[in-house]
């Protein structure tokens, strides 16, 4: 029996809540922060406001004072237990915004704090395999559209292809572009280069063999241009990286 693709456990599905009653759902992933485990989620997830319009997202009127996340269970593949992380204490919210950026980057980091019979997979910011991803390169989401999964907790692949030069800020911003058919839910998910193995392009212009999948983060997927369009947001693995550095 081939072995579950790491990047499909390393998508959370998560449910924004205001006090216990769900709001929308969305999808984060974790990485390893200087000073402890760190959700990654877009920004508008956790105020529940459109970074565009500053309009409240959930027609309820609600915005969500905690995070329900789904972990993969401790020692057990396969299994998922709940935990509820709270958004703000003392009235200040918890999450970290990017030192630069702040509100304009549409990407938060959570400190993660109820981690109790729960195994982390992280992903890595800077991994060591540097695979060459350019313009129409193929280049996976992998989240939780509609809040669906793809059996049990794992996450759902939908894959595109870079649309932009990725050395290129779009519209002076540490974003790239990718063409691929997303929906509601997939907001946070990664966005990772993943190849399967075998002779692999490297950035450096060279090639390796690999006998295993490799993958690259390129960085988290945050929604469309526009509704009439397939060209998705994706913010810079390198501006998330600054950002946990920061925290």
């Amino acid at each position: 029996m081939r072995a579950i693709a790491r990047p499909s456990i390393q998508s959370l599905l998560i449910e924004m809540r205001v006090s216990g009653h769900p709001l929308a759902t969305g999808t984060a992933f974790v990485v390893s922060g200087p000073s402890g485990p760190l959700l990654l989620t877009n920004r508008h997830n956790v105020t529940g406001i459109n970074p565009h319009t500053g309009v409240i997202l959930s027609k309820t009127g609600g915005v969500p004072n905690e995070l329900s996340i789904i972990h993969n269970a401790a020692g057990k593949l396969g299994q998922w237990v709940q935990k509820v992380e709270p958004l703000y204490v003392v009235g200040f919210h918890r999450w970290k915004e990017h030192p630069v950026l702040k509100e304009k980057g549409d990407f938060v980091a959570l400190p993660l704090t109820q981690l109790d019979g729960v195994d982390l997979h992280p992903h890595e910011l800077s991994g060591s395999h540097d695979i060459q991803v350019g313009p129409a390169e193929p280049v996976s989401v992998i989240g939780f559209p509609f809040g669906l999964t793809a059996g049990g907790a794992f996450g759902v692949w939908a894959t595109g292809f870079v649309a932009s030069e990725p050395v290129v800020d779009f519209d002076g911003l540490p974003i790239v572009l990718i063409d691929c058919r997303t929906r509601p839910g997939q907001s946070g998910s990664p966005v990772i280069a993943y190849r399967s193995g075998g002779m692999i392009s490297l950035s450096d212009g060279g090639s390796a063999v690999f006998n295993g999948p490799v993958s690259k983060l390129i960085g988290i997927y945050s929604g469309r241009i526009n509704a009439e369009s397939d060209l998705g947001i994706v913010w810079k693995a390198s501006a998330l990286e600054q950002l946990v550095q920061s925290v």
